[in-house]
């Protein structure tokens, strides 16, 4: 399945490889989650600290049938991401792990817990 993929670049210079590897990656989500309608990738180097380089920021924006899957790597959040690959590579993680929780919910797979009165 090809999954629609918008790519979007701040305070970065747009790079093929990268944009390679993120194609890649979203290409491998469908193979979680056949019914992806979209997925909107933002890639950004917020700042330039003098002894730590650029880290690295990536949202990703994933659309399917009655919900919107929201994954942010922050590098204040989840340590020191200098290598925008990493950071790639676990936003797309976490994402993909997002979509196999959506799909056993939408498959039944995870009982409802049920609010009992008291």
């Amino acid at each position: 399945m090809t999954v629609p993929v918008q790519i979007t670049w701040r305070h970065i210079d747009q790079s093929d490889a990268i944009e390679t590897a993120i194609r890649e990656k979203t290409e491998k989500l469908g193979n979680y989650y056949d019914r992806i309608q979209s997925c909107r990738v933002m890639v950004e180097a917020p700042h330039t600290h003098k002894h730590k380089g650029k880290l690295y920021h990536v949202r990703l924006d994933i659309t399917v049938p009655g919900k919107e899957i929201v994954v942010k790597r922050d590098p204040s959040a989840h340590g020191a991401h200098e290598d925008i690959y990493v950071v790639i590579r676990d936003a797309f993680d976490a994402g993909r792990r997002q979509l196999q929780d959506h799909a056993r919910i939408q498959r039944g797979d995870v009982k409802a817990h049920h609010k009992t009165a008291e």
